[in-house]
């Protein structure tokens, strides 16, 4: 029995270093702009948002997937056309941990009047290490084991995001460069082969529903060797006058998820996810926690001034 349980957490966690370069995440739709930088910024005139998301994956499961992503974005139509943003993200899993940082933007290109694309591109660094400890080790030079390494690479996105009035659309793509992080440490080269993962996401609001909204959305992954699918809907409805949020998401072959929102001040969110997991981890694994917290500032239009003709001073 206990033969089959470090197997069945050996497999998880090496399949997850292979197929799982992108983290995934349960609010993925606060996190848009970091698969999609065509979203960067969209929807903020004359605002800036922070969002931050940690997820603790498979909870009591050693090696299990961690991940903490921040995005600052921003629309400054006052002084440029387009969005901009900066997008960080540390995913560790198992012995491996993976830093990207990317800037973003993303130019909008008006479609009737009420409809948007945005056209966006995201380019900066991954930095990816891995630092095992094999217990026992058979030899300090044993060419079957992987040795610690680390090494940087340039990383870029690029992303459409068609936005409407009640529904959106978005075709991306991450990892365009494929970069081969290789580093030679004594006598065995370390490499590790980022993988070019796209994205189809899409969502569609039913108002009036219930004196709430009903928010259903949709995010379709692959490198073309794994497939999965997160799909989700919130109702969102007011709580003492303020904005708040319940909902049910699903994501293939993995987990069952259940979300809470609240926005206890204006323009500040936070929201909390609690993932059952559906896989081979169910027996031992005790779910997965997410957190994520919001928070935007709109800067004030300037003051009108009125022009007085001189005879009437």
């Amino acid at each position: 029995m206990k033969t089959k349980l470090l197997t069945i957490l050996l497999v998880a966690v090496i399949g997850s270093i292979q197929a799982q370069q992108d983290k995934l995440v349960t609010h993925f739709i606060f996190d848009k702009m970091s698969i999609n930088p065509g979203k960067t910024g969209l929807d903020l005139y004359n605002g800036i948002c922070a969002t931050s998301i940690y997820r603790n994956q498979w909870d009591k499961v050693n090696g299990a997937p961690n991940s903490a992503i921040l995005n600052i974005e921003s629309n400054l139509s006052r002084f440029l056309p387009g969005g901009i943003g900066i997008n960080f993200y540390h995913d560790a899993i198992g012995f491996s941990r993976q830093n990207n940082l990317l800037l973003n933007y993303s130019y909008p290109i008006q479609i009737g009047r009420a409809a948007v694309l945005g056209v966006g591109v995201g380019i900066g660094i991954m930095n990816f290490g891995m630092d095992p400890s094999w217990v026992p080790p058979t030899s300090a030079i044993d060419p079957t084991l992987p040795v610690g390494f680390a090494a940087t690479a340039v990383d870029a996105n690029f992303g459409l995001y068609f936005q409407a009035k009640d529904y959106y659309v978005g075709l991306s793509s991450t990892h365009l460069t494929e970069s081969d992080l290789t580093k030679a440490v004594a006598t065995v080269t370390q490499s590790y082969q980022t993988a070019r993962h796209y994205y189809l996401m899409g969502g569609y609001k039913f108002k009036d529903v219930a004196n709430g909204i009903i928010d259903a959305q949709m995010l379709v992954r692959t490198d073309f060797i794994k497939f999965s699918a997160d799909l989700n809907a919130r109702y969102l409805f007011k709580m003492d006058g303020k904005d708040a949020y319940g909902g049910l998401s699903f994501r293939t072959s993995d987990a069952i998820a259940v979300m809470l929102g609240y926005s206890p001040i204006p323009k500040f969110q936070v929201g909390y996810s609690y993932d059952i997991t559906v896989n081979k981890l169910a027996s031992v694994s005790r779910g997965s926690h997410e957190m994520m917290v919001k928070y935007c500032y709109f800067i004030p239009p300037p003051p009108k001034t009125k022009a007085r003709h001189p005879r009437m001073l």
